[in-house]
C-alpha cells in the first residue's frame, strides 16, 4: 500500500496564523486549475492559484492540444461536419469501453458546444481548416482533425465518423514545447489573471487543513523551504495532474507502466490524488492507462502491425494510442511493423508532423519467409499473415480488423520489420472519484466538504479507452465545473 503517513491532514485549530488566504486556492496552474480560476474568479470569488514550479501551462503547455469537442461545434460546421450530442457518445462510450461512466460522458457530450464557445470567448481561436491524414497532430495550424479513430474501425460502423480533435491555432509551432497546447494555455492565463486572480509560484502543497467538522478549509504549503498554512474560506481544488511520476503508486495501481517512459511531466507525482486519499477520498478506475505509441502513423497506416506470433492484431489506420494500448495490455507488448519499400517510400514523402517517428527498420529481407525468419517469429506465421492480408487487398476488403480500403495495398518486396517493442510509453488515466460538480467524494460516497478536483489527478472522460483531447478537454469542462462549484461553496464565519 502508497504510505500516506506524511500527507495526512492538519487540524486547523494547529495552526497559530494563516500565511495567506483567499475564498478558493487552487492547487496547479495547468488546464484543469486555469479553468477553475476563471470560473471561480468570474463568480466573485477570491482566487489564488499555488503553482509548484516558475510559471503557468503544466503538462497542458507541453502537449500537441487537442482538445476532445463535438456534437456540432461552430468549428465542425464551418468546415461541413454535422454531429451531435447523441453521435459523439456512441464514439465515446465505444472508445472508453466496458469501464466508460455514461452519466459522464452522456453530461460532457451535452455541454461540448456551449465548452467551446466559452473557450473561444476566453481568447482561444481555432483555425477553420481540416487535416485528414494519419498523424499525431496536424503539422501546421489546421484547426480540426480526427484524433480518436472515430473514422476507423470498428468505431465506424458505431458511430458517424466526425473529427472533433480541436487543435488551437498555432504560432511558431515547436512540438513538445510551443505548440496547441501552449496557445490554449496562453489565452487562458491571461483571461485568469485579467480577472483578478492571484498566484504564488514556486508553492508546492504538502497536505490539506481541516476544521473542527471536517470540512476542507486550507492547504499546508512549501515554498524554498518553508512551510506556509493558507486559508481556504470556501473552498481548495485540487489540479496536480496525474501520479505517472510516482514510482509506488504505479507499481500499485498500473503495474503495466512500470519500467515504461512517462508520458507526462515530471511534476505529476500524484500528490494532489495522496492528500485527499488521506482525508478518505475514493479512487477509480487507478488501473486504467493510456499508451502512447511512438510510430509515424503515415507508416502504421499503410503497413501491417503483428504480434510476437506474427499476427495481426489491430486495423494499423486507427488512433495509434489504441495501437499502444492493445499492444502493451494484450500483446505483452511485443509489436512489429511490416512494410514493403513503395509504402514505406510513400509514406516517407508525406507531410507529416510525426517525422521524428521515423527510424531504420531492424530487419529488410528480399521475401516474406526471410523477414520471417530473420525475426524469429513461428515459421508459417508472417507468410500466412501477408498472404491473407495480401487476398483481402486484392479485392478491397480488410476482412479481419477493418482497415479502410485506401490503405490497402499487397505487400510486395523488398519487404522491412520495425521493432516497436521499445516505442511504448504511457500515463495513468484514474484518479480521485469525483461528481459532475468537481466535488471529491468520501469513502460513503458523499462529498468531503470544502474539497474539489479537476483534470488528471481525477477519473474523467477516460476510465478504459482513449483518444487525444480527452485529457484536456475534460480538465478544462470539468475544471469550470469545479471552479464553480467551490465558488459557491457555504462561507464559514471568517474568525
Amino acid at each position: 500500500m502508497v504510505d500516506l503517513k506524511d500527507v495526512e491532514p492538519q487540524s486547523s485549530s494547529d495552526i497559530g496564523a494563516w500565511n495567506s488566504e483567499a475564498d478558493v486556492v487552487i492547487a496547479g496552474y495547468g488546464i484543469a486549475g486555469v479553468c477553475a480560476a476563471i470560473e471561480a474568479a468570474r463568480a466573485g470569488a477570491e482566487v489564488l492559484i499555488l503553482e509548484r514550479t516558475g510559471g503557468w501551462g503544466g503538462a497542458a503547455a507541453q502537449a500537441g492540444g487537442f482538445v476532445y469537442l463535438g456534437g456540432g461545434t461552430p468549428l465542425q460546421e464551418a468546415l461541413g461536419f454535422a454531429d451531435t450530442a447523441e453521435n459523439m457518445e456512441k464514439f465515446m462510450l465505444a472508445a472508453v469501453g466496458a469501464d466508460a461512466d455514461p452519466v459522464r460522458i452522456a453530461d460532457y457530450c451535452r455541454g461540448s458546444v456551449d465548452h467551446y464557445r466559452w473557450l473561444v470567448d476566453c481568447g482561444v481561436v481555432f483555425k477553420a481548416e481540416f487535416w485528414g491524414e494519419p498523424g499525431w497532430e496536424p503539422p501546421h495550424d489546421e484547426g480540426l482533425m480526427y484524433s480518436g479513430g472515430e473514422n476507423s474501425a470498428p468505431f465506424n460502423t458505431v458511430a458517424t465518423p466526425v473529427p472533433r480533435g480541436h487543435v488551437p491555432q498555432m504560432q511558431d509551432k515547436r512540438t513538445g514545447q510551443k505548440g496547441g497546447g501552449y496557445m490554449l494555455m496562453r489565452p487562458l492565463a491571461e483571461t485568469a489573471e485579467q480577472a483578478g486572480v492571484r498566484v504564488d509560484y514556486d508553492t508546492r502543497i504538502q497536505r490539506l487543513v481541516v476544521d473542527e467538522s471536517g470540512r476542507v478549509c486550507g492547504v499546508i504549503a512549501r515554498r524554498y523551504g518553508k512551510e506556509l498554512a493558507i486559508r481556504a474560506h470556501r473552498g481548495v481544488v485540487l489540479a496536480t495532474g496525474s501520479f505517472a511520476y510516482n514510482q509506488d503508486m504505479v507499481a500499485e495501481y498500473a503495474p503495466l507502466l512500470v519500467g515504461r517512459p512517462a508520458a507526462a511531466i515530471e511534476e505529476h507525482d500524484g500528490i494532489g490524488i495522496r492528500v485527499a486519499q488521506a482525508l478518505g477520498a475514493q479512487v477509480t478506475a487507478m488501473d486504467a492507462t493510456e499508451v502512447a505509441f511512438f510510430g509515424d502513423p503515415q507508416l502504421l497506416a499503410r503497413g501491417l502491425v503483428v504480434n510476437g506470433a506474427g499476427q495481426r492484431f489491430i486495423a494499423e489506420d486507427t488512433y495509434p494510442g489504441r495501437i499502444g494500448q492493445a499492444t502493451l495490455q494484450r500483446q505483452d507488448n511485443q509489436a512489429f511493423l511490416i512494410i514493403d519499400e513503395n509504402a514505406h517510400d510513400a509514406a516517407c514523402k508525406t507531410e507529416s508532423a510525426t517525422t521524428f517517428f521515423r527510424q531504420q527498420p531492424n530487419w529488410v529481407a528480399g521475401t516474406v519467409a526471410e523477414l520471417e525468419a530473420d525475426m524469429g517469429l513461428p515459421e508459417g506465421s508472417l507468410q500466412s499473415t501477408v498472404a491473407q492480408y495480401n487476398a483481402d487487398a486484392s479485392v478491397g476488403v480488410d476482412r479481419q480488423w477493418g482497415k479502410k480500403p485506401e490503405w490497402l495495398a499487397a505487400i510486395g518486396s523488398p519487404i522491412a520489420a520495425f521493432d516497436m517493442r521499445e516505442f511504448t510509453a504511457g500515463f495513468p488515466l484514474g484518479g480521485l472519484r469525483t461528481d459532475l460538480d468537481g466535488r471529491v467524494l468520501g469513502d460513503g460516497g458523499d462529498p468531503i466538504a470544502g474539497l474539489f478536483a479537476a483534470g488528471r489527478c481525477t477519473a474523467g472522460i477516460c476510465t478504459g479507452g482513449y483518444f487525444s483531447g480527452a485529457s484536456l478537454g475534460d480538465g478544462s469542462f470539468y475544471g469550470r465545473r469545479a471552479g464553480i462549484a467551490a465558488s459557491a461553496a457555504e462561507l464559514p464565519e471568517r474568525n
